[in-house]
């Protein structure tokens, strides 16, 4: 079977019709003939007539199926574009691929519960069944004000049907109504939309940028809703407080920074890395009982570890995520999507386009499309959970199965 076709092209301006239309003549240009998937994403200064955007590909691309939304900023040819308008339009033939749309809706009951619709909780036979198959990947992209992601995201835990699903949150927007989705031949400007692919190699993983600090602990007792009574034995804030005491000041120089709780997701390995531990803020600390609450339900007999975050923690942390997805790929990218967050980019790091670098650098400079986030989606440890502060990635490989780092 023929390998993926996958080019890419962003656009700087302030005409949305003409940096589209720009764009994907460049990609269609590569392809040589129409695209099975197109993923577009645009700042909220081009945003004004999606329509417009989405007919512009078309007219180059004719693609079989286009995902996309608003961001922040958008990230492609090796830069991260956050002041100004830009685009970035991204297209692949994907031989032997089967990609399934997926439109999902939430909404509060009379009841005042909040529910999820679209979402499919069973795997089928793909074409054949409507469904999604059993071993495919997610690209989803969501609205922060009207969708749920938090209820997606039990939803999937629970579920039968348990994809890795990689992407955002859009941004950029003020309100609800001002997001900008694409899905197909549809806008829409709430919920959350999403492409199912299987048949090929499509691996995904997640840099969260921090760096281990202490020793690793075992939780001893805990409510299971995210407050956390004792770590090893002791009270959860005491010994909090003797981990750092016994921190060197440059270690002390980033505690300063924020402090983040990883929690081991899936215990069956015989030593943890920065991938097993889900990444959770410390929310608060109640002296009265030595409790801390985070925000993640954590049981009794999890691992959990402090952490710090800083840009010297991130950049590590993407270029070991970054060479661990090209070693399983045999050094053969065709391509890669990436979803970081607006805390990233310039708001972290002192070089300018530092993720963009760091992906094409260790990819071989392969097509890439971008954007910056609310907030990203991304698998640990088995399981899909909303990040802060990470970058999230899929990667296209040249042979036909897939996998979740």
């Amino acid at each position: 079977m023929s390998p993926p076709i996958i080019a890419s092209r962003l656009i700087a301006g302030t005409d949305p019709v003409t940096a589209a239309t720009d764009a994907a003549r460049e990609v269609a240009a590569t392809l040589g003939g129409p695209a099975d998937l197109v993923v577009v994403f645009a700042s909220r200064e081009l945003c004004g007539d999606p329509g417009a955007i989405r007919d512009a590909i078309a007219a180059e691309l004719a693609p079989a199926h286009l995902i996309g939304c608003m961001g922040a900023g958008v990230v492609g040819d090796g830069q991260e574009i956050e002041d100004r308008p830009a685009l970035v339009v991204w297209g692949a033939i994907l031989p032997g691929a089967r990609i399934t749309p997926l439109r999902a809706v939430g909404w509060r009951t009379t009841d005042g519960d909040i529910e999820v619709a679209g979402w499919p909780t069973e795997a089928g036979g793909g074409e054949t069944s409507g469904l999604p198959g059993d071993d495919d990947v997610v690209i989803a992209l969501a609205d922060p004000y009207t969708f749920p992601i938090d209820i997606l995201m039990r939803t999937i835990s629970d579920a039968p049907w348990r994809p890795p699903v990689v992407g955002g949150l859009a941004a950029g927007g003020e309100r609800p109504g001002e997001h900008v989705l694409w899905l197909d031949d549809h806008v829409m400007h709430d919920g959350l939309v999403a492409l199912s692919i299987g048949g090929i190699n499509l691996i995904t993983a997640v840099s969260q940028g921090c760096t281990a600090v202490g020793p690793e602990m075992v939780v001893t007792d805990a409510d299971g809703q995210g407050r956390i009574y004792a770590l090893a034995g002791v009270p959860a804030l005491t010994k909090l407080e003797q981990i750092l005491d016994g921190l060197d000041d440059r270690a002390l120089e980033l505690v300063n920074g924020g402090i983040t709780l990883g929690i081991v997701m899936n215990e069956n390995k015989p030593d943890y890395d920065s991938g097993d531990f889900l990444m959770r803020g410390i929310l608060g600390a109640n002296p009265d009982d030595g409790s801390i609450h985070v925000g993640e339900q954590v049981r009794i007999g999890q691992t959990v570890r402090l952490h710090v975050r800083d840009d010297i923690s991130a950049d590590s942390d993407l270029n070991s995520v970054t060479r661990a997805a090209s070693t399983a790929l045999d050094d053969d990218i065709a391509g890669a999507l990436v979803f970081t967050c607006i805390a990233r980019g310039s708001a972290m790091f002192t070089a300018p386009h530092h993720d963009a670098a760091v992906i094409a650098d260790r990819f071989g400079d392969p097509p890439v499309a971008g954007l910056f986030c609310n907030g990203e989606f991304g698998a640990v440890g088995g399981r899909t959970f909303l990040h802060g502060f990470t970058a999230t990635i899929a990667v296209f490989g040249g042979e036909y199965s897939a996998k979740s780092l």
